[in-house]
């Protein structure tokens, strides 16, 4: 079950607008998969919030993946895309065309882009998600206008016996 008060979507306010920066930086950048900081300097404009776009990317698994071991990230939807982007031609390769690459040329391979569909689909599933998370939290405070109605009654009862018989 989703739990509404660990989610991220509403621990942190700004979280949606991240993650949608986030989808939208590594769902067109040349790469797929990048260092931390590369995506900080991409998406915000500094390396040195390497840290916390790291955390976004761990809270939010919906969306990314982690290679932890060299510090890298990448958006799950790219990362299910064969790797035959070449990053210097803009455009896909054939098999042919890959095989025919010197050796260091298939560092210049990456999973391709997103298109704009995909992008868009992916920020609507992250405001669902965030839609939801905030009507679950609200969900789970229906009870406080209640006890706050009764205590308030209780207590504006006790005022008016007090004052009646005191």
């Amino acid at each position: 079950m989703f739990n509404s008060g660990s989610s991220p979507y509403v621990k942190n306010s700004g979280r949606l607008a991240d993650v949608i920066a986030a989808i939208q930086a590594m769902g067109v950048y040349e790469f797929h998969m990048c260092e931390f900081n590369i995506w900080a300097e991409r998406i915000s404009g500094s390396a040195s919030k390497a840290d916390y776009w790291k955390r976004v990317f761990e809270e939010h698994p919906e969306f990314f993946r982690l290679d932890t071991t060299r510090m890298m990230a990448s958006l799950v939807w790219r990362r299910q895309l064969p790797k035959d982007y070449h990053v210097d031609l803009k455009r896909r390769l054939l098999l042919e065309e890959q095989n025919a690459l010197p050796q260091a040329g298939y560092q210049r391979l990456t999973r391709a882009p997103l298109a704009a569909p995909d992008i868009k689909a992916l920020i609507d599933t992250a405001v669902n998600l965030h839609a939801r998370a905030v009507e679950l939290q609200r969900e789970g405070r229906w009870w406080v206008p209640l006890i706050s109605n009764f205590v308030s009654g209780v207590v504006g009862g006790l005022i008016v016996v007090f004052f009646k018989h005191g």
